[in-house]
């Protein structure tokens, strides 16, 4: 049974940065996708950025290129997420998710979910 846990939201100022963390446990093997997700209130959860843990691959939303940075350390299993200028559209519940098989951007394909960590940016 894989477990996901994040860590790191918080309430930050327009134009500054947070990292969020997602430590994976039981039973994460490779060609694992992992992803981050973000929801809202009022909105649908929406795909943010995904990484494959064999490969290193990467994808983003377009909203946040340039800004915003995946990464994976095998040794700890843990996916992070840099969050750079920070915008007050960002302000969501973030999520990390996990599923195996081909990457995807589509929430639905994803098996496990973390418990989600608050991102607040104020303006």
């Amino acid at each position: 049974q894989v477990q996901l846990v994040e860590s790191g939201g918080g309430l930050v100022q327009a134009g500054g940065s947070l990292i969020l963390s997602c430590a994976a446990s039981g039973g994460i093997f490779s060609g694992v996708r992992m992803a981050w997700f973000r929801q809202a209130p009022g909105k649908e959860r929406e795909f943010v950025a995904r990484i494959t843990w064999s490969s290193g691959s990467t994808d983003y939303t377009d909203s946040v290129k340039g800004r915003f940075t995946i990464s994976g350390d095998n040794a700890k299993n843990t996916v992070y997420l840099q969050m750079n200028s920070l915008k007050p559209e960002d302000t969501a519940v973030y999520y990390c998710a996990a599923k195996q098989g081909i990457a995807t951007r589509n929430r639905y394909d994803y098996n496990y979910w973390g418990q989600g960590t608050q991102v607040t940016v104020s303006s």
